[in-house]
């Protein structure tokens, strides 16, 4: 039977009480770096600076990496924010919850506006935080794999008139040793092509039955025997892998809960780093949709989170709302989640 845990704990002491090698993959999106204070001591996202958040978030997963099995992977949710201008909230903290996202639970206030700071960066610079959290973790010796990129075609439309709108998050997939468990055939596509005579792995028609035309020049039966033993199938449907921009709408979730992400953004992940009977493991729990995407799938989960209301929340819905995630399920605010209007 697959194991259902909850921990109501900080990240890392709840990673701790998880043995040795015993997790099949870690799904998780840690707090973003400036943008909310969720009301608990010692919280991670308002460290003074962008390093101390980075630095901390590797002490997270390098418990990440203990847990996991050696063919593990980590995926993480990740987004990017600005250098503050000095102007808007920032120039008058006191006026914060006034401005643009003033009334989201968490929002920042003044104390947070004031202690925030990116001394590396000049006002309405990119931090980076991705990049700055991959290159970091790939010190602390994770394999860096991919940089898969969440496009969201209903992103948050931004008053800014020196940028493009923002529409798109980042998953960093990592692994805990070179060769590692990943199925690609589980999150695959169907295969496209467009006719093209060179297109013929890739699914095309045109030489599915090519063997079998009379008439057919020896080469283009060749080929279209070549092109038959490449094919991958499922489901009776040509296949091929899936790309690493994935364009996924956000959707409202009206739970009390803020900042949860979308079930068909990790459902790949956890198809894809793990096997039915697995167990998925996610530091940052928030309102469960790890937890109810692994269930879905037939996989175990430990859900770990700092806020105890949250953690009550996650098991209701993973208990009481079985299915909410095709439908329902989804995320209130979460376009900004990383993002600080510069």
């Amino acid at each position: 039977m697959s194991i259902e845990k909850y921990i109501v704990a900080d990240a890392e002491t709840g990673l701790k009480l998880i043995q040795d090698g015993t997790v099949s993959t870690c799904v998780t999106s840690p707090p973003y770096y400036g943008l909310r204070d969720y009301g608990i001591s010692d919280q991670i996202g308002l460290e003074k600076t962008p390093e101390e958040y980075i630095e901390r978030l590797v002490r997270i997963f390098r418990e990440v990496k203990r847990v996991l099995k050696d063919d593990g992977t980590l995926w993480i949710v990740i987004g990017d924010c600005y250098a503050g201008s000095g102007k808007g909230a920032a120039q008058y903290p006191e006026n914060a919850l006034k401005y643009k996202q003033g009334t989201n639970k968490g929002m920042l206030g003044a104390r947070i506006t004031k202690q925030t700071k990116t001394p590396d960066c000049k006002p309405k610079d990119l931090i980076g935080i991705p990049w700055m959290l991959a290159f970091a973790l790939r010190a602390d010796g994770w394999y860096l794999r991919q940089d898969i990129i969440w496009q969201k075609p209903n992103a948050m439309p931004e008053s800014v008139k020196d940028r493009c709108t923002g529409s798109h998050e980042h998953i960093l997939l990592l692994s805990k040793s070179r060769r590692y468990y990943y199925d690609a055939d589980a999150i695959a596509e169907p295969a496209a092509f467009d006719g093209r005579k060179e297109t013929f792995n890739k699914g095309s028609g045109k030489y599915a039955d090519a063997a079998i035309v009379p008439g057919n020049r020896p080469q283009t039966q060749h080929m279209a025997g070549k092109a038959h033993e490449r094919w991958r199938m499922k489901d009776g449907i040509r296949i091929r892998n899936k790309r690493d921009v994935w364009t996924i709408s956000t959707k409202p979730y009206r739970g009390a809960h803020f900042a949860t992400f979308p079930p068909e953004l990790i459902r790949p992940c956890i198809l894809a780093g793990s096997k039915p009977g697995g167990t998925i493991v996610d530091p940052f729990f928030g309102s469960g949709t790890t937890g109810i995407v692994a269930k879905e799938e037939g996989r175990g989960f430990i859900g770990i989170d700092v806020n105890r209301d949250y953690m009550e929340m996650a098991k209701n819905r993973i208990n009481g709302q079985k299915g909410e995630s095709n439908g329902q399920e989804a995320q209130l605010q979460n376009d900004q989640r990383g993002k600080r209007n510069a």
